[in-house]
């Protein structure tokens, strides 16, 4: 005949007991400050009765942490932001100098043009009498338009208008995209008085480093809520021939890369605990350069500046937000005022300056509570 003690431990009594075990045992449950609803017989169990088996409905552990420990908790892992496919663009369609000219070459040419139709207009006696005196020219024989004078004045003519009309003034930041008959024909970063051929259609780009502030655009919070978002891009124009025939128009398409962001990247408002506007401009940053690199726009950063809830949801986040702050700092005090009557109480006994029992201790821990409390301006 065997015997079987039950053993309570310290602290049970009068906590109701778990539901009864197949057999005759109770499964009894812990209950301390870190794990619950752990079943003890899962523990402590004898050799299973090959008759009659028991069948204990299994449940998952609840693991939690004991508040004002400073454990921290941890912080989940941002969801990874899925890819889009990138745009494909024309490989031959990249970026190679076009061939211009010294502005002194087209001038050059234009005053030749303009002396051979004057000298041209001399041969055919349609310059005045006072013209031909004050340019110090012999008296012309007066020969008459006929072909070769026609010849004369189309070629002169030509030649100073190309001269004339292909002058262009390059400046730093801006460059000149070439093309003919819809291909592309080079660009033009050179500076200073230039020569381009003026039968190429030009259409100008700014390369200079630019920044864009946007409007208020609609994101979302780590946990769904609807914001307003004012971002502040740092681009610049790297491939002119893929910016300016890649896309029809690459600022447009930037800013709807930046909307297409905010979209898939959560926004957290300053003060929260998994990065803030850093983490997401890091990943707005991140996504919006790889976008935009196959059109030829080169995006630095992209960063939030301003972010709030929209207006249909501000009033009932601004409530929970000071509630949020209102129990942070009440923890904070009572943690506070824990910590301050735990050394008062350590310290008085640990010197022998007085000597509690269990009861004169519970009075004094509530005592110094209040007194604590009070001088702190709080209500009990």
């Amino acid at each position: 005949m065997s015997t079987t003690t039950s053993h309570t431990p310290p602290g049970s009594e009068g906590q109701p007991e778990g539901p009864a075990v197949p057999g005759g045992r109770p499964a009894r449950l812990i209950q301390n400050e870190v794990t619950t609803e752990i079943p003890v017989h899962l523990l402590f169990r004898d050799d299973p009765d090959p008759v009659n088996p028991v069948k204990v409905p299994l449940k998952p552990a609840v693991v939690a942490r004991r508040q004002g420990t400073g454990e921290q908790p941890r912080l989940g892992r941002p969801a990874p932001v899925r890819r889009r496919p990138l745009p494909e663009v024309d490989p031959e369609l990249v970026e190679r100098p076009a061939r211009a000219l010294p502005g002194l070459a087209g001038v050059l040419a234009g005053a030749c043009g303009l002396t051979g139709c004057l000298a041209t207009s001399w041969w055919a006696g349609l310059l005045p009498p006072a013209a031909v005196g004050a340019l110090g020219l012999p008296a012309s024989a007066g020969a008459g338009l006929g072909p070769a004078q026609w010849v004369a004045y189309a070629g002169a003519g030509a030649l100073g208008l190309l001269g004339f009309a292909g002058l262009a003034r390059g400046r730093s930041g801006r460059a000149w995209v070439l093309g003919m008959f819809g291909g592309y024909r080079g660009t033009v970063r050179r500076t200073g008085l230039l020569w381009v051929n003026p039968l190429l259609p030009r259409r100008r780009v700014d390369v200079r480093l630019r920044h864009w502030r946007s409007e208020a655009m609609p994101a979302a919070d780590p946990d769904g809520m609807a914001l307003r978002v004012v971002v502040l891009v740092v681009w610049r124009v790297r491939d002119t021939a893929r910016a300016a025939l890649g896309v029809e128009d690459h600022e447009t398409y930037l800013r709807e890369c930046v909307e297409a962001a905010l979209a898939r990247v959560p926004v957290e408002p300053a003060g929260g605990t998994r990065g803030g506007v850093t983490a997401a401009g890091d990943a707005l940053t991140r996504l919006v350069a790889e976008e935009t690199a196959p059109v030829g726009v080169q995006v630095f950063s992209v960063q939030p500046i301003r972010v709030e809830y929209a207006p249909e949801v501000a009033a009932a986040m601004h409530r929970r937000r000071i509630a949020a702050l209102d129990a942070r700092q009440r923890a904070s005090m009572l943690s506070s005022v824990v910590d301050s009557v735990e050394d008062t109480v350590t310290r008085l006994t640990v010197r022998g300056l007085v000597e509690l029992d269990d009861y004169e201790r519970k009075v004094l821990v509530r005592d110094l509570t209040v007194a604590f409390c009070s001088g702190r301006g709080e209500p009990l």
